[in-house]
């Protein structure tokens, strides 16, 4: 049954939408909005399950001989990305989805080698945006507003 990683890996990830399902079905109505708050992660949640799901029926295209290592030259890329991530996680309430979303994609793009910073910055800029219009304007989603007086 857990012969392949791909299957291995495919019941830990069907587990944790289970528990994410579970948890976003507890969130609470709210009365007068158009869209509920749990839509977006519900929605999550079962995509998350049947990407799972299709996972547990791929064959592993690498076999047990061939297993590739990451190359420790690699380590700290992979660890400063990390540490861009809990930045962004930890500074999202307090400075805003919208600063730090720039931040966080012009930065982490520098930082993996992208060379070309005006357009680095157009879409670190116009990216965040867009989602935040998405979200508050047609879905009424608020997202962390931080320093910004909008």
């Amino acid at each position: 049954m857990f012969q392949t990683m791909n299957k291995k890996v495919s019941i830990i990830l069907i587990l944790i939408a289970i528990f994410y399902l579970v948890l976003s079905f507890r969130l609470p109505a709210y009365a007068y909005v158009p869209i509920d708050s749990d839509i977006v992660p519900i929605g999550l949640g079962v995509i998350l399950l049947l990407l799972s799901g299709m996972l547990y029926f791929i064959k592993d295209q690498e076999q047990q001989e061939n297993k590739e290592h990451i190359p420790k030259s690699e380590l700290p890329v992979i660890l400063g990305v990390i540490c861009f991530i809990i930045l962004y996680i930890a500074l999202l309430e307090v400075i805003g989805f919208i600063i730090m979303t720039v931040l966080f994609l012009f930065l982490c793009s520098w930082f993996l080698g992208y060379k070309k910073h005006t357009v680095n910055a157009i879409v670190s800029i116009i990216l965040p945006t867009l989602i935040f219009l998405l979200f508050d304007k047609f879905l009424q989603i608020q997202l962390p507003m931080g320093i910004l007086p909008l």
